[in-house]
C-alpha cells in the first residue's frame, strides 16, 4: 500500500485533487474531518480550547464557533500556536490509527493507495509517514481570489490566512510531485491523472512486474 501525503495552502485546490484520487481508486484520509471531529462537545480538545480562550468561542449549542476562532488565531501567532499544541498531537494520533487499520486491511481490502489529505500535512510531521507527497501550488493572485470568494473574506483576511501557513515555497521543497492548480480544473485533473500512472509504474510495475 503506498501512502501519499496530499498538501497545499489554504485556497490551493487541494480538495479537487483530493476528490480525483478517490475517483482513481484511493482511500482518503481527511485531516480536516478529522480535525472536526476531535473538537465535537465533550471532547477532551474542546474544553481545553474553551477553558484557554473563553468560552466565547463556543456557540450556544456548546459547540466550537469557527468564524470566532479564526479571527483569534488568524491575527495571532501565539494564539494559533496554543490551538495547535492542543489539536495537533490528537489529531496526529487518530490519522495514525487509521493508516494502521488500512495497512492491515480492517474493514475491508487495504488499498493500493491511501490519500493522507492534510494542509498542515508537513507542520504537524505527518510527511514522514509517506511514500509520496504530493503539493498543490497556486499564484498567489489566483489564491487570493480564490479564498476570498469562498470564505468570503476581505482581500486583508485572506492575506492574514495563507500568512498563517507554512510557505508554499517551503512545501514544495518536500514535493515528490507538484500539481499547479492555476489554470482550470481539466488541467488540474489531466496533471492528477499523469502523476497517478507514473506513480502506480514506480511503485507497483517495476516492483511486482504487473
Amino acid at each position: 500500500m503506498i501512502i501519499i501525503g496530499l498538501t497545499g495552502n489554504i485556497g490551493s485546490g487541494k480538495s479537487t485533487v483530493a476528490h480525483r484520487l478517490r475517483e482513481l481508486g484511493a482511500k482518503i484520509i481527511d485531516a480536516d474531518q478529522v480535525a472536526r471531529e476531535v473538537v465535537l462537545p465533550g471532547a477532551p480538545a474542546l474544553r481545553e480550547i474553551a477553558e484557554h480562550f473563553g468560552p466565547e468561542v463556543l456557540d450556544s449549542a456548546g459547540e466550537l464557533n469557527r468564524k470566532k476562532m479564526g479571527s483569534i488565531v488568524f491575527a495571532d501567532p501565539c494564539a494559533m500556536e496554543k490551538l495547535n499544541n492542543i489539536t495537533h498531537p490528537i489529531i496526529k494520533a487518530d490519522i495514525g490509527r487509521q493508516i494502521e487499520e488500512c495497512r492491515k486491511g480492517k474493514g475491508g481490502r487495504r488499498p493500493r493507495a491511501l490519500v493522507v489529505d492534510a494542509a498542515l500535512l508537513i507542520e504537524v510531521g505527518l510527511e514522514k509517514d509517506a511514500d509520496e507527497i504530493w503539493v498543490v501550488k497556486i499564484d498567489q493572485e489566483e489564491q487570493v481570489k480564490r479564498l476570498a470568494k469562498r470564505d468570503n473574506l476581505t482581500q486583508e483576511e485572506a492575506l492574514r490566512r495563507i500568512a498563517a501557513q507554512l510557505p508554499q515555497e517551503e512545501k514544495l521543497r518536500h514535493a515528490t510531485r507538484i500539481i499547479d492548480n492555476s489554470g482550470d480544473k481539466d488541467r488540474t485533473i489531466r496533471q492528477v491523472d499523469c502523476h497517478w500512472d507514473n506513480m502506480l509504474k514506480k511503485h507497483f510495475w517495476t516492483r511486482d512486474g504487473i
